[in-house]
């Protein structure tokens, strides 16, 4: 059998998408919690570990750099959003104008990930015909 790195792309597509999805999760949570005193808002950070396995080898290909991205490197971690800071005087910092906003452009991006995603295995069929 031979090595290939035909599923590079998809790998990397498929963890993105599920930080996508993970995302639309915590924002929608963010927003049922909009009137409980206290709460702190949380978000998934994803697009810095994306951006620090590809950019560990400034004189490579796209394709060399994607190839050597583990799936280690590309997990994603939730934390809590200015945890000090409050719009209230109930301690809770999320605004469900700026929540809003967020899922739908996360919702966007997500998408964008599934038809790239699609995409990716639509070219390998073409090429196994």
């Amino acid at each position: 059998m031979f090595n290939s790195n035909v599923f590079d792309y998809v790998d990397v597509l498929g963890k993105a998408a599920d930080a996508a999805w993970q995302r639309n999760e915590i924002l929608s949570h963010n927003m049922s919690n909009v009137n409980t005193p206290g709460y702190k808002r949380q978000d998934i950070d994803f697009e810095s570990q994306l951006r620090r396995a590809l950019g560990a080898s400034r004189y490579e290909t796209v394709d060399a750099k994607v190839s050597h991205v583990t799936n280690e490197e590309l997990t994603a971690r939730v934390y809590t959003d200015a945890a000090n800071f409050s719009y209230r005087l109930d301690g809770n910092n999320v605004d469900i104008d700026t929540e809003g906003v967020e899922l739908a452009a996360n919702q966007i991006k997500y998408n964008g990930l599934v038809d790239s995603y699609n995409q990716e295995f639509a070219n390998l069929r073409m090429v196994m015909k």
